[in-house]
């Protein structure tokens, strides 16, 4: 017959599962819109003429002017909103969920043994988890579960919309750049059919006609969009991250058995990531 696990003496020091934790630039993000414009320039290297897929006249309609109506699209806040969490998204996020279920269920473990005020040097531990040490925070200084449930949440649902605005400006961005592109196109067009009685004038114009169309293909298509996908995706896990520091917070507050709390967590973890630490 198996017997459970001697309990840890009082005096012991207080203890976290080891997790590993996500630093550094998303290599994924970096080098897969990297290599998609270096395997585009590649390419056209090799096809001959550079130089003829350089015009300034072109960048200066499709860049300035995808960014000039993407921005007059929201307020200055948003705008700068959209560029902090932009800056997010080229770093990976801390923690994987599983690692932060992990790591939610060891404070409670520890909850559970010692008494929720024990949690207190666990914080410096935690300092990289702000979430999770503000939740702790409310909790050591007495507020009831209704309160603090409802700060929280009203914590999640803002940094959700911070990065639901950033995936907007990118999905803005990425449907205005071929738009600016066809402008460009047009402004080409008309130049080149006003001169056709200077055969010179004809190259350069083509050159404006076409290439503004190529730059809002490739900004739209390699970098804007990328972005707004990568954007939503770490919004979503970032959104499960709090989702399950919130499920242990309020585990603890109830004094529930961790046990408990690891069938909960399981609920939120998708079926390969699902835990197995007290079975």
């Amino acid at each position: 017959m198996a017997t459970a696990a001697p309990a840890a003496p009082a005096d012991a020091p207080l203890s976290l599962p080891r997790i590993g934790l996500r630093t550094g630039f998303d290599t994924a993000t970096v080098l897969g819109i990297a290599s998609g414009f270096v395997l585009v320039g590649a390419a056209i290297v090799l096809g001959g003429s550079s130089v003829a897929f350089l015009d300034a006249a072109s960048f200066l309609i499709v860049v300035g002017g995808t960014l000039g109506v993407s921005i007059a699209s929201y307020s200055w806040s948003e705008v700068g909103a959209a560029r902090r969490v932009l800056g997010r998204t080229l770093r990976r996020p801390a923690i994987a969920p599983r690692d932060a279920a992990l790591l939610v269920l060891g404070v409670a473990d520890n909850a559970r043994r010692r008494g929720v005020l024990a949690l207190q040097p666990l914080l410096p531990q935690l300092r990289r988890f702000p979430f999770l040490v503000n939740g702790l925070g409310l909790i050591l200084d007495g507020l009831g579960l209704a309160d603090i449930e409802r700060s929280l949440r009203q914590e999640i649902d803002a940094t959700t919309a911070r990065h639901a605005t950033g995936a907007a400006f990118m999905r803005k961005a990425a449907e205005v750049a071929p738009a600016m592109g066809l402008i460009g196109t047009l402004v080409g067009l008309v130049q080149m059919l006003g001169r056709l009685e200077d055969p010179s004038s004809i190259g350069p114009a083509m050159a404006v006609a076409l290439l503004t169309t190529l730059y809002g293909a490739v900004l739209a298509n390699m970098l804007f969009a990328p972005l707004a996908t990568k954007l939503e995706r770490n919004a979503t896990e970032e959104a499960l991250v709090s989702q399950i520091y919130l499920t242990g917070l309020t585990s603890i507050l109830r004094q529930e058995n961790p046990r408990r709390l690891e069938l909960q967590l399981n609920t939120l973890l998708p079926p390969a990531q699902r835990l197995n630490v007290f079975n």
